[in-house]
């Protein structure tokens, strides 16, 4: 039985562990995303998502906290000035795990983990769908607004002759 087991070993000794975790991590926050197998993936979410929490409050006792998970000046250097600033409103979810298939070599489950705001192509879908939906709008607002628009221009046509026929 497995009962209170929520650490997945990886079949590796802590200090093994530990290190995997650690790199991967930096990995992860220095490329934004990564692939890996999703036993590992599964283990570095719930490893990086407490760091990322920690990054929200900018201060040196959580800097040297993350430093002691991460081991990399750069990748906390970039947690802290690009990361931090682009999650401060969500309140957890960082990561993503996406299943890509099998390995070829050993056939075991691959996975693609990724930092959520850090995805470009899904925000660029949803920024096409806005776009989309403004596109029609807009269409609908131009063909309104053509005849309203020739209408004012028309007029100072015809009033420039009266205006002369005026002062004549």
């Amino acid at each position: 039985m497995r009962h209170n087991k929520a650490i997945n070993h990886l079949g590796r000794k802590s200090g093994h562990r530990k290190a995997l975790l650690a790199n991967m991590a930096t990995s992860l926050i220095l490329n934004k995303r990564i692939q890996t197998t999703v036993a590992k993936a599964k283990a570095l979410q719930s490893y990086v998502e407490p760091l990322i929490t920690k990054s929200k409050d900018d201060s040196t006792a959580s800097r040297r906290t993350v430093f002691s998970y991460l081991k990399s000046k750069e990748a906390v250097t970039e947690l802290f000035r690009t990361i931090a600033p682009k999650i401060s409103e969500r309140p957890g979810g960082y990561t993503r795990v996406l299943k890509t298939g099998f390995r070829q070599g050993d056939g075991a489950d691959m996975a693609l983990i990724e930092l959520v705001d850090f995805n470009e192509a899904a925000l660029a879908s949803t920024v096409k769908k806005e776009a989309k939906k403004s596109t029609r709008r807009s269409r609908a607002k131009k063909a309104e607004a053509a005849p309203a628009a020739e209408t004012p221009a028309e007029a100072p046509a015809t009033e420039a002759p009266a205006t002369e026929a005026a002062a004549e």
